[in-house]
């Protein structure tokens, strides 16, 4: 059996630069494994392509969660990244930290050295911003984050709109105050995506000290007594761990993986015939997720990037990509969008995703028209889910309960969310182009039952799932985690992935999520010591 110093499970946004940052000590051996393949996809790499990866399914892994009467009776379905580089290979590269507040709750809630001021040197350091590099933002790290090279007419007629709509215009979300509409900086480096892998792993790979599997399975962490001993594969094939093995699975595949291995409510997993290592109830429990609910409008002319992957005029955006890396194809699609207070609570708490083309749903056909999609998202959901075990077979599916929806007060909010996103369609500057509003159905804001059904109708994932293994202060029965990240009641097993967030942020888990990881390797290689 080969034996490492660190074993981290999971090649996503975490997982490499967990891997990376360990792997820069040259008298270590650290293996990462991954479920996926290498991102040698070559749409992946090119911005605007990264629909044809998730469509392709070969680079995702769908997760599909029980049907719920709240999304009257249709089942939650979160895809989530399953190749080298994760979710930051596969998602529309948007950069967003989140809220300083966020932070700050996690810190007031008892996860000590959480606060923002404790995590915006982290997002500084790790930062390679081409436009900003003050008190905000840094400008000498490997990530990457890049202003738009291209914009669509589409994009500047809803940031116009919004304007026209009362909403203020923002060019930085990641700067002083969030609120307002803008373009999105994203994570691409001349006009190709730079994800987690690119930015973190490609040099590390070449180190004799890094061993990278793919297209592997772990299917329990074996422990020595309450102490990390290392991982067997789904295949049987089996690796010793000296030091810690760390899970950077994801929020849906970390608590499944953890169960699996004797960490998670004690009885539950005795029902399975599972051996308790460590009796941890919050396992798989306070499950987040952030949903959007699409106004869809079609325009008089043929504007919108709608079929432009198809045919000649497909042929004519890869040349150009190609020769000058300029033009559609740089584009992340979800080029614009904003941050709005719709509920008085003085500060954004609903986000807009928007696409210059119609889209369907993940359980839906798209529009075959042109037109324009504006996605209203609420920020820090209430409603809360679970990912247990369906028996103790690690190829068996987790059972899936999203619970998406089921606080009213998420229906609430995207119901204000949809009327201001119809209001921004009626702005002028939108107006003069839109020939009919598609979805919902004209009339519709007007019927307040007939809004929220629409939203539990329609409402899906924006791939943000979280909090599964949260951290937690030491009196809090269901933190899993303590403020180093390390999981409770056992020696040498960390999580840090999105599962480890107590609460969602509000806006995109990308960033935030690399920087937990940073804030790992650190605390691992004793760099760092989270203040108490």
């Amino acid at each position: 059996m080969e034996h490492f110093d660190y074993i981290v499970i999971g090649g996503g946004s975490s997982g490499c630069v967990v891997a990376a940052r360990l792997s820069e000590d040259a008298g270590v051996r650290v293996l990462m494994i991954e479920s996926g393949r290498r991102d040698t996809n070559p749409w992946i790499h090119i911005p605007a392509t990264f629909f044809k990866v998730v469509a392709g399914g070969k680079d995702v892994s769908v997760h599909l969660g029980e049907p719920s009467a709240d999304l009257n009776n249709r089942p939650n379905i979160v895809p989530q990244g399953n190749v080298i580089g994760g979710g930051s290979s596969v998602n529309a590269m948007l950069y967003v930290r989140g809220q300083s507040q966020d932070y700050d709750s996690w810190a007031q809630a008892g996860v000590k050295g959480w606060s923002f001021d404790d995590v915006l040197p982290v997002f500084r350091n790790m930062e390679a911003n081409m436009r900003h590099s003050d008190a905000y933002h840094g400008a000498k790290g490997e990530l990457v984050v890049s202003e738009k090279r291209f914009g669509h007419p589409l994009s500047w007629a809803f940031i116009r709109a919004a304007q026209e709509a009362g909403i203020p215009y923002n060019e930085d979300f990641n700067g002083k105050a969030q609120e307002g509409v803008g373009f999105y900086q994203v994570t691409t480096k001349n006009g190709r995506r730079w994800s987690s892998a690119q930015a973190f792993l490609r040099k590390a790979e070449r180190r004799s000290n890094l061993k990278i599997l793919t297209n592997s399975r772990v299917a329990k962490i074996t422990f020595d007594g309450k102490r990390t001993s290392g991982v067997i594969l789904e295949d049987g094939t089996k690796f010793g761990c000296k030091g810690e093995v760390v899970c950077c699975a994801g929020a849906l595949e970390t608590p499944r993986l953890l169960q699996l291995s004797g960490i998670g409510n004690a009885s539950e997993l005795a029902a399975h015939g599972i051996d308790v290592i460590s009796d941890l109830p919050g396992v798989g429990e306070n499950y987040q997720d952030h949903l959007e609910a699409t106004v869809q409008a079609e325009t008089h002319d043929a504007i919108s990037m709608y079929r432009h992957d198809k045919g000649l005029i497909s042929v004519k955006h890869m040349l150009q990509y190609l020769a000058t890396k300029t033009g559609l194809l740089t584009s992340n699609v979800v080029e614009c969008g904003g941050f709005i207070d719709v509920s008085d609570a003085g500060i954004p708490d609903l986000q807009f995703h928007v696409l210059p083309y119609m889209v369907g749903g993940l359980d839906r056909d798209p529009i075959n028209a042109h037109g324009i999609a504006i996605g209203p998202c609420f920020l820090r959901p209430k409603s809360r889910g679970s990912v247990k075990l369906r028996s103790a077979n690690p190829k068996d599916t987790a059972l899936f309960n999203a619970g998406s929806l089921s606080d009213p007060a998420d229906v609430d909010m995207l119901v204000r969310g949809v009327k201001k996103a119809i209001e921004i369609l009626e702005a002028p500057s939108l107006a003069k182009l839109i020939k009919r509003r598609h979805l919902p159905e004209i009339g519709l804001e007007n019927d307040e039952n007939g809004l929220r059904d629409y939203v539990r109708q329609t409402a899906k994932t924006v791939f943000h799932p979280a909090g599964t293994c949260k951290m937690g202060a030491d009196t809090d029965k269901m933190a899993v985690l303590d403020n180093e990240l390390r999981v409770r009641g056992v020696d040498g097993l960390r999580v840090c992935d999105a599962s480890a967030m107590p609460n969602l942020i509000s806006g995109n888990t990308n960033a935030p999520t690399m920087m937990i990881a940073e804030r790992a390797a650190r605390f691992m290689r004793g760099q760092e010591t989270p203040s108490h």
